[in-house]
């Protein structure tokens, strides 16, 4: 596999759309429950994970990978999740780390937006974490989860 071949640049790409799709579940989850339930952002941020993690793992089980049948789909799964918990064990330092000192960035920078700070920052963050985390999951998959794929 490399990203040359025009198939895994294919792949790459719907893993991505996939991606910003779990992305869009991911953001919005994290925000209907900081701000209406004002959980905090680590609980908050792991329940969004995973919501996007069943949304990415059907997206590409049938669009980027239809041909990796070889594994029964809950074994396939499993070792989706495994690759999505190590995720998540990289994304909740960069979640509980990250938004502190974004949040005084932003708040040097608060009458350049009508955005919060607070708001600012949490998103920010959480953009942050999950760029870092797609790379880890779309190159852990493809040689783990899916390497059943030509």
């Amino acid at each position: 596999m490399t990203i040359i071949d025009s198939r895994e640049r294919t792949r790459f790409f719907k893993f991505a759309v996939v991606g910003a799709i779990g992305s869009v579940v991911d953001f919005g989850v994290m925000n209907l429950l900081t701000r209406l339930f004002s959980m905090r952002l680590v609980y908050a941020g792991t329940i969004s994970f995973l919501c996007a993690v069943i949304n990415n793992f059907t997206g590409n089980r049938y669009w980027t990978y239809p041909e990796s049948r070889s594994r029964h789909i809950l074994q396939q799964l499993g070792m989706f999740f495994v690759v999505n918990a190590i995720g998540i064990a990289i994304r909740i330092p960069i979640l509980h780390f990250v938004e502190p000192p974004l949040e005084g960035v932003f708040a040097g920078m608060q009458s350049l937006s009508s955005v919060s700070p607070e708001v600012a920052a949490k998103n920010a963050t959480l953009a942050i974490a999950i760029g870092v985390v797609m790379l880890w999951n779309f190159f852990v998959n493809r040689y783990w989860t899916y390497n059943d794929v030509e």
